[in-house]
């Protein structure tokens, strides 16, 4: 009740109000629409003021409703009044009116929309006095219609305080509504010193334009702009750029020099708003320059205002309640942060030079993501730093024909591709690989586009954009596989090609040419040492060596129809040679030192470790997984890139050390080591899978050739070797990062751990290639050791183990019932069945190491049965152990054993040789060898077994 008297005074305010808004509206605005038929910016400045007179009336409208209700109601609650309640509505309003009212004003729209009509204006001032009263008669109608339409919201403002405030007083301490009275006086409060500063900046701005010359007015008169500070009100200097003038408005900051403009953009500007002697810093994209005041005050003020500014500029509105009015700054705003995004076009020289980047930004320079888009096309986007391509980045180049495009997903260092990329270019052809300066550099693979005509693919390394060192190529057209070594992107130093007719030549390499003699090696397993044709044929001065042991020296030329023409002599009488000496022969073992293959692969991970191992440069040296690229069509198409998924290198790396440092024990090791090289983003896992893939780049498909086993099986041995040297590497940093250092590791400790603990591991990747040369190298042994086995497992039991001579006390005679009439056992394969299924197993593991356990179970189960048969433990001899060993063999029926035999024997650990793995091998290298006798595989079987004739 007592606070009725109150909202009485605000009804009748609020009415009076609301009649003036019609009025204004009815007798002002309409008439201002009126003036011209076609519309133009100014009038439609004024029709937007009228939209917003129109929300101010419609708040206004439910204020009375509010208004009256309480009226009728003098026991409600405070809270319906939508003056508290609901105080940010009308002031939402009232700011939007005086938005639109100072854009009037400076534009300025009155002057414009009355020009035409001036007389009729002339004779309104009984209008405007009825909606504003003390307005001069004789004033400009321009001046007399802007205050029209601005004096009764100020003079309303001031009211609605006046009563609030009496409002206040009459509500006793503790009342439930009285915080809600204060909070709504707080936001009047401020909203009329909003109206105040924006109406100040607002004539300020309008009195700006006249006295600036026509190419500077014309290019920064707007309509929402707003002058706020000028170099004439408070003078300052600039150095060491030069202008006669500086303009601080609210999104621009403006040098002004004769008729010259230079605009700088708030979004995009840093001040750096700590004290010092040189003044208030500015920086922007282009420019970094100082803003220096005669005085302590007028730097401050400069300082103050701009950062306040920038901070309104990225908040895209301006700032409510005020920071400040007129010079004197209230409180110091918080700086804005460092790192903002926005767009700029570089106008100065350099890289940059017409480029439009939009993304992120630090200081003035790209830092972060973002876009950046040249005028002839080209576009990148990708991570900057410092104003540089720097991270993972995207470029597309123009390549001449429309809409044709060259695509580098790429690292960037400092401006420049630097580490793992893959190029695709608009010809088909995709480069995956490492690159130094924008050109291929390191190890990389290019490939033609698929189902080219004359495809190609080179797996090597590159040098300044060109094939230089070891490598492979695959040419489609000719049907071959050049392995070897390059210069200046030709075929240069020792080198091999392998055809798809089988052929092989070893030999050396000039600039792409054939040059000496060579070693060429036909399907059919003759052998050819001389000087041979681009086309892979004799000629000159050579010798032949043919299968039978015949040879053949002298001079060879092509002869008509596409025949040899020899000119020597062939000699008959030759010995059979051996078989290694032709069909048997490796190549490139001796050609290509370990040091000169694959080095490439290892030569980023070492200058990684060498830094350190920082994350930033995990991905760029050992190359990145999934990445989106949005599909582009043409210049002006967006371009993005992104990570497949979130990937943090720094935090990566970190747990790649830290696991190392708690995998370090022996029975730990292992497992660890397992799980680092199946992980593909493990430093050991990248590396790993680069070195599967020069495999098989060298050794399937044409490669898969036998007279290639010897330099395959050498591979994986070295590639064992780099792996355990990259693994003691990264020890080495995780144990340096902790103060520790790594004890160094004797020759045979080395070669224990990469045969005992590396190779095992790494074999799987390269066994299905590997044992594939393993098979074709060893065919004719193991096509006559599947005869002969086959023959022998025709035989029964007791036949068989009576062949081989077997002792009788060492058969199984619970199984095995001797009659005449029977052709085999009951039992059928019972005899020594846990050894043959023991046996099996070495089929089912690739480890070298499990593998001879499986050879020492067998021996193991041949003398439990032994023993159980004579009843105690028994010791078997050689000549015992062998023949139940054949008789073993041949019922397991393994096929392809002699390619396993040798894998294994290759694979074997040093450690092992003389050892009780290495006796047992040799046991089965004698059976295996034993099985293919003629006798045997021919089924002329003698009628008594004499065990001498194993050995």
């Amino acid at each position: 009740m007592m606070a009725s008297s109150v909202e009485t005074a605000l009804l009748r305010l609020e009415e009076v109000f609301a009649a003036t808004l019609a009025r204004m509206d009815t007798l002002l605005l309409q008439p201002l629409l009126s003036a011209e038929a076609q519309p133009s910016e100014h009038l439609q400045l004024v029709q937007r003021l009228q939209e917003s007179a129109r929300g101010l009336r419609e708040v206004t409208d439910r204020s009375l409703r509010s208004l009256r209700h309480r009226l009728r109601r003098p026991s409600g609650s405070l809270k319906t009044l939508l003056l508290l309640n609901g105080a940010d509505q009308v002031l939402k309003a009232y700011v939007e009116y005086i938005d639109s009212y100072t854009n009037c004003v400076v534009s300025p729209a009155f002057e414009k929309a009355i020009k035409r009509r001036s007389e009729y204006w002339r004779g309104q001032s009984k209008a405007l006095r009825q909606t504003l009263a003390g307005v001069s008669p004789e004033g400009p109608p321009a001046a007399m219609l802007a205050q029209a339409l601005c004096q009764p919201l100020t003079q309303h403002v001031q009211q609605y305080l006046i009563h609030l405030l009496c409002l206040s007083d009459r509500l006793e301490e503790g009342h439930p509504h009285r915080a809600l009275v204060t909070k709504a006086i707080g936001l009047f409060g401020d909203l009329q010193l909003f109206m105040r500063q924006a109406l100040d900046q607002a004539a300020a701005t309008q009195s700006l334009w006249p006295t600036l010359s026509g190419r500077p007015r014309d290019a920064l008169c707007t309509p929402a702009r707003r002058l706020l500070l000028d170099s004439q009100d408070v003078p300052v200097t600039v150095t060491p750029l030069r202008a006669d003038r500086v303009l601080l408005f609210d999104d621009v900051l403006v040098l002004l020099q004769g008729h010259g403009v230079q605009a700088f953009d708030l979004k995009l500007v840093w001040v750096d708003s700590r004290q010092d002697e040189c003044g208030c810093s500015i920086v922007t994209p282009e420019e970094e320059f100082s803003l220096r005041a005669r005085g302590p005050e007028g730097q401050e003020t400069w300082r103050w205002k701009a950062v306040a500014a920038v901070r309104q500029a990225l908040r895209g509105k301006k700032d409510f309640p005020v920071l400040g009015t007129g010079l004197e700054p209230a409180a110091p705003p918080a700086p804005p942060a460092p790192r903002r995004r926005g767009a700029h076009t570089f106008r100065r020289e350099g890289a940059l030079c017409g480029a439009t980047y939009e993304g992120d930004w630090r200081w003035g320079r790209p830092h972060g993501n973002g876009t950046l888009k040249w005028p002839d096309g080209r576009n990148h986007a990708g991570e900057f730093r410092g104003g540089l391509e720097h991270g993972l980045g995207i470029r597309l180049l123009p390549a001449g024909a429309e809409d044709a495009f060259d695509c580098y997903k790429c690292h960037w260092r400092e401006g420049r591709m630097r580490g793992y990329g893959v190029c695709e270019y608009s010809t088909g052809e995709i480069y995956r690989g490492h690159v130094e300066a924008g050109l291929r550099h390191g190890f990389g693979v290019l490939e033609s586009e698929p189902h080219a005509p004359r495809g190609f693919k080179y797996t090597g390394h590159w040098e300044g954009g060109q094939r230089n060192g070891f490598g492979v190529q695959d040419d489609a057209g000719r049907g071959e596989r050049y392995i070897g070594m390059w210069l200046a992107d030709r075929r240069h130093g020792p080198g091999i090609v392998v055809t798809q007719a089988g052929v092989c030549y070893e030999g050396t390499f000039q600039m792409d040419k054939m040059v000496g003699p060579g070693v060429l090696l036909f399907e059919d397993d003759s052998l050819y040492e001389g000087a041979v044709t681009r086309d892979l044929k004799p000629t000159g001065k050579g010798t032949f060596t043919f299968p039978n042991g015949f040879v053949l020296e002298g001079l060879l030329s092509n002869g008509p129809g596409g025949g040899l023409s020899t000119q020597g002599v062939l000699d008959t009488s030759a010995l059979p040679p051996d078989p290694s000496h032709t069909w048997k022969r490796q190549l490139g073992v001796d050609a290509f030192p370990r040091e000169h293959r694959w080095h490439g692969v290892f030569d980023p991970f070492w200058a990684f470790v060498g830094e350190g191992c920082p994350g930033e440069l995990l991905e760029a040296v050992l190359g990145f997984h999934v990445h989106r690229l949005k599909e582009l069509r043409g210049p002006q198409e967006g371009l993005c890139c992104q990570r497949g998924g979130p990937e943090d290198g720094a935090g990566a790396m970190n747990r790649v050390l830290e696991e190392i440092l708690h995998h370090r024990e022996p029975e730990a090791l292992q497992p660890f080591l397992r799980k680092a090289l199946s992980d593909a983003r493990h430093p050991l896992g990248k590396l790993l899978r680069a070195l599967a893939l020069t495999f098989q780049a060298a050794f399937t498909g044409v490669g898969a050739n036998k007279h290639l086993q010897g330099l395959a099986c050498d591979e994986v041995k070295q590639h064992a070797r780099g792996l355990w040297a990259a693994y003691r590497a990264l020890l080495r940093v995780a144990l340096e990062s902790k103060g520790q250092a790594l004890e160094e590791e004797d020759e045979d400790t080395r070669n224990q751990q990469v045969h005992g603990v590396m190779l095992p591991l790494v074999l799987p990747s390269f066994y299905s290639e590997l044992f594939t040369l393993y098979l074709l190298l060893h065919e004719r042994e193991d096509s006559l050791y599947s005869q002969g086995f086959t023959h022998l497992s025709l035989l029964p039991d007791a036949k068989l183990l009576e062949f081989l001579n077997v002792r009788k006390r060492f058969w199984p005679l619970s199984d095995i019932k001797l009659t005449s009439e029977q052709s085999s056992s009951p039992a059928g394969d019972a005899c020594f069945l846990s050894a043959t299924r023991c046996l099996q197993k070495i089929l089912t593991t690739v480890d070298p190491r499990a593998k001879l356990e499986v050879l020492e179970g067998t021996f193991r189960e041949v003398e439990a049965t032994v023993t159980r048969l004579l009843g105690r433990e028994h010791k078997l001899a050689m000549d015992d152990f062998l023949p139940l060993l054949i008789y073993v063999v041949s019922r397991a029926r393994i096929q392809h054993l002699g390619a396993e035999l040798h894998l294994l024997r290759d694979m074997m650990e040093p450690g092992h040789a003389g050892g009780l793995h290495d006796f047992l091998l040799t046991a089965l290298e004698s059976c295996y060898e034993h099985i293919q006798k003629d006798y045997i595989r021919l089924h002329r079987l003698p009628a008594r077994w004499d065990s001498t004739k194993l050995w």
